[in-house]
């Protein structure tokens, strides 16, 4: 059982900082440090209340807190590391050991991985603790077929009722996509591709939807054993589908509508 020392127990509340914890050689290292820093501010009192005499005039301004949570930052790091290959399938990542590369305890990052129990990505091994998953190719075209049951229809009654302007508005996400794919990114396209796709169903007016249809959209980017990262061809050219879809849309070109949306979700990882 782990000892709850005085820096575990800093390192396990929210803190205040500008950026995410890398995963990379410098959460390895151990040079990433995960500090407490909640800054709050407050109005400096007056003499009547240094002296405790009651005042009428205006109360105190209200304490601004600001916080970051440390599980949320580690979530997002082994997200990214699960994406790109980092975590390879099949093989078994202790919290303590994963704690040690962030610089943190191993409660957030088991408080993390239980999460990523929850969305398929990995599995608890007693005693022992989390197994990246082995995603097959059956499940994944199993994913690729619910997701295109669910998308399909809302895609082809968007493209008959959403102004053309509101489709031009997407096309920023689109390009960035294809910017990350360019650049051989596959964790920043992995996050620009649900991105888009959120913005896209989002038109819907259905968050329960929304919230589905990312959650098989998350799952279905988990790595193969056998080729955890995606050449950077298919990147590019899974790209390129949804500048052409939104194309498509604009067009309220319904049947080029369906077979795209059909083709990106079985003949690629988007």
């Amino acid at each position: 059982m782990e000892q709850g020392t005085a820096r575990e127990r800093a390192a396990d509340q929210p803190y205040a900082a500008s950026g995410g914890v890398p995963f990379g050689d410098a959460a390895y290292g151990g040079a990433a440090r995960v500090p407490e820093q909640a800054r709050v501010t407050d109005r400096t009192p007056g003499p009547e209340q240094a002296r405790g005499e009651h005042t009428h005039s205006e109360p105190p301004a209200p304490r601004v807190v600001r916080r970051h949570s440390v599980r949320g930052q580690i979530l997002d790091a082994l997200r990214t590391a699960l994406v790109g290959g980092e975590l390879v399938p099949g093989e078994v990542y202790s919290a303590p050991a994963l704690g040690e590369r962030f610089g943190v305890s191993a409660t957030p990052v088991r408080e993390a991985m239980q999460q990523l129990a929850l969305e398929g990505a990995v599995e608890v091994v007693p005693n022992r603790g989390f197994r990246v998953t082995v995603r097959t190719p059956r499940e994944l075209a199993e994913l690729a077929a619910v997701r295109a049951l669910i998308e399909v229809p809302v895609m082809l009654e968007l493209a008959r009722t959403v102004p053309v302007e509101r489709w031009h508005e997407l096309r920023p996400l689109a390009e960035a996509t294809g910017a990350a794919a360019a650049r051989g990114d596959r964790a920043r396209y992995a996050e620009a591709d649900r991105a888009f796709h959120r913005a896209v169903l989002s038109l819907a007016g259905n968050t329960q939807l929304v919230a589905v249809a990312d959650d098989l959209h998350r799952r279905s980017q988990w790595p193969l054993t056998s080729a955890p990262v995606a050449r950077h061809a298919d990147l590019v050219a899974d790209a390129a589908e949804h500048s052409a879809l939104l194309d498509a849309l604009i067009a309220q070109d319904l049947p080029v509508v369906r077979s795209l949306v059909r083709e990106h979700f079985t003949g690629s990882e988007g």
